[in-house]
């Protein structure tokens, strides 16, 4: 998986949203300008941007418009300040997906990037590999050595979820957030429990191992 790239020349800006992004089990690097953001996008794998709409050399609306026509199926988020109508509306037509306003709470601008990685991953990201076993997302579909697994739909996507970010940690309230939903409600003890199931069901002769991370979460990796 590739990282989130930030692009802003307000530096405070780029720290606070990487910030935000790093404590939810997000990846960052960023760029001051449109410009430098381009150079970036052309030597870094990145999943989705966000970028501002008024930076010198280049601006958010330029860095769209060249990003889109490269890389089709990039997410793309703009960053506005209030009231800048006119820029909002040029940025769609430049390819952006969605848009934020400044100021804005951290907690929203997180929810818009999981809603633009999961539009785009239905399509992007359909498959994803867990040592022996393949998962196909569109269909919910499991198999092991080329025959079909049965797993219930939790233990799936839990499942992808983390052999999508192989070798990443994955902090609980992510996983929370991305299998059970934002604001979850239930007892946290949920995750434990399907953790154990997939653990049980799954030796690691199956050619991966679910790691407990003490203090942040889980993380997939091949088995030794």
């Amino acid at each position: 998986m590739g990282a989130v790239l930030v692009i802003d020349d307000d530096p405070h800006i780029r720290e606070l949203v990487a910030a935000l992004l790093d404590r939810a089990g997000f990846t960052s690097v960023s760029a001051s300008d449109g410009r430098e953001g381009l150079r970036v996008l052309g030597e870094t794998q990145v999943d989705l941007c966000i970028v501002d709409a008024m930076m010198p050399h280049l601006d958010g609306v330029g860095f769209c418009r060249s990003a889109r026509r490269y890389h089709p199926e990039l997410p793309l988020l703009m960053l506005t300040a209030k009231g800048q109508l006119g820029d909002k509306a040029r940025g769609f037509e430049a390819g952006a997906d969605d848009y934020l306003v400044k100021p804005f709470e951290g907690a929203e601008l997180v929810m818009r990037v999981r809603a633009l990685l999961r539009r785009y991953r239905k399509v992007v990201d359909a498959t994803a590999r867990a040592g022996r076993l393949v998962l196909d997302n569109g269909s919910h579909v499991a198999t092991l050595d080329g025959a079909g697994f049965d797993l219930p739909l939790k233990e799936f996507d839990l499942l992808f979820l983390l052999a999508a970010h192989k070798g990443r940690t994955l902090t609980r309230d992510f996983i929370l957030d991305e299998v059970w939903g934002y604001g979850f409600e239930g007892n946290s003890r949920t995750l434990d429990v399907h953790i154990n199931r997939l653990r049980d069901r799954f030796g690691e002769d199956k050619g991966f191992r679910i790691a407990t991370v003490r203090g942040l979460g889980y993380r997939l990796e091949d088995a030794p």
